[in-house]
């Protein structure tokens, strides 16, 4: 089992940043892959990034802004999220499994751990 636990979520104006970052539970996490997801009002959970033991992955939508990364000494895996914009407001959750296709890493159904949320808003 793997809890998650995100935090850093909060209000920023657009152009801002915030860092979110998603503690793990478990003695194995340097083995896990680890995504961020978001979901929008009204909206269906969507892709964000994510990294395996080196690579990273990104959505179109936030590369270049958006850095995943990861501290295994700290079980902890980070989202630094600069120059926001409003279309970025969603909750934003962490997930994890021990198996990750990088073809399938895109995709909610590829992690079995997910973590509570932490909310993100962006004001114009």
């Amino acid at each position: 089992q793997v809890q998650l636990v995100e935090s850093g979520g909060g209000l920023v104006q657009a152009g801002g940043s915030l860092r979110l970052s998603c503690a793990a539970s478990g003695r194995t996490f340097s083995s896990y892959a680890m995504g961020w997801f978001r979901q929008a009002p009204g909206k269906e959970r969507e892709f964000v990034a994510a990294i395996g033991r080196i690579n990273t992955y990104y959505a179109d939508s936030v590369k270049g802004r958006f850095t995943i990364s990861r501290d295994n000494a700290k079980n902890t895996v980070y989202l630094q999220m600069n120059s926001l914009k409003p279309e970025d407001t969603a909750v934003y959750y962490c997930a994890a499994d021990f198996s990750v296709s990088p073809f399938t890493l895109r995709l909610s159904r590829s992690y079995a751990y997910w973590g509570q949320g932490t909310q993100v808003t962006v004001s114009s």
